[in-house]
């Protein structure tokens, strides 16, 4: 699984990766990709479910994998997305601090509870050295933080060194009574779940998708660009310290 998952990470990272889950069932094994542009794991005329159902069967020795596409609704939640969006971000040469106030803000607009970020390794000199953010309301142990804080680690190789990214983010949907927030007023909008059957060849796959989300970009390494545009006006703790003195 652990195999797995680095592989598909990496396959499918424009797709916006977040998890997979593994079933058997009688007649081959089910695998759903949860991911945040379904449309790229497809691919033209289906040859990307094509290619990665046979990597999955042959390398991995998965019996007659069946795949089905799970769009994300709410990617700025996912630990995994985030996790590969950061080190996307330093991968590109964006300085770490600017990377991590940058995620940790999405994440919190995005409906989080909390949220805490921790990067390690070589950040700036020789020595290694690691830094912790938070925000919001995030349960550190006992069971409500197994119930509801997620979390991922994704590394990341740069010029300096390797930096590893921990994410780890309290959701609002699974509150638990000691952390009931007050809901503002107003009319929720209902989920639109659609859910499309594509034949491929001999193969039907089955994608997942929310409607009425609205994004811009078209891929991951798309948005990368978009948000490195918008990054440069974000201010670090070190530039407002600057104006101070």
């Amino acid at each position: 699984m652990m195999l797995l998952k680095d592989y598909l990470r990496e396959a499918i990272k424009d797709a916006g990766f977040s998890h997979a889950e593994i079933s058997k069932t009688p007649t081959g094994t089910r695998v759903a990709l949860h991911v945040t542009r379904p449309g790229i794991v497809i691919g033209r005329k289906g040859s990307g479910i094509r290619e990665l159902t046979e990597k999955l069967a042959i390398d991995f020795g998965l019996k007659n994998p069946q795949i089905s596409v799970n769009e994300i609704e709410k990617p700025e939640l996912s630990p995994s997305v985030m996790c590969n969006r950061m080190a996307s971000h330093l991968e590109r040469g964006t300085a770490f601090r600017r990377a991590t106030m940058w995620t940790l803000k999405q994440i919190m607009e995005g409906g989080a509870m909390g949220v805490q970020i921790t990067i390690s390794g070589k950040l700036r000199g020789d020595r290694s050295a690691f830094e912790k953010h938070t925000a919001g309301v995030l349960p550190r142990a006992g069971h409500h933080a197994e119930v509801i804080v997620s979390e991922d680690i994704a590394h990341v190789t740069t010029a300096m060194g390797s930096i590893g990214i921990r994410i780890r983010i309290a959701i609002k949907d699974r509150f638990v009574p000691e952390f009931e927030l007050k809901k503002k007023t107003g009319k929720e909008i209902p989920k639109q779940i659609k859910v499309e059957e594509i034949q491929i060849d001999d193969v039907k796959v089955e994608v997942v998708k929310v409607e009425g989300k609205k994004d811009t970009a078209k891929s991951e390494s798309e948005r990368i660009a978009l948000e490195a545009k918008k990054m440069e006006a974000l201010e670090t703790l070190e530039e407002e310290e600057a104006k101070l003195k």
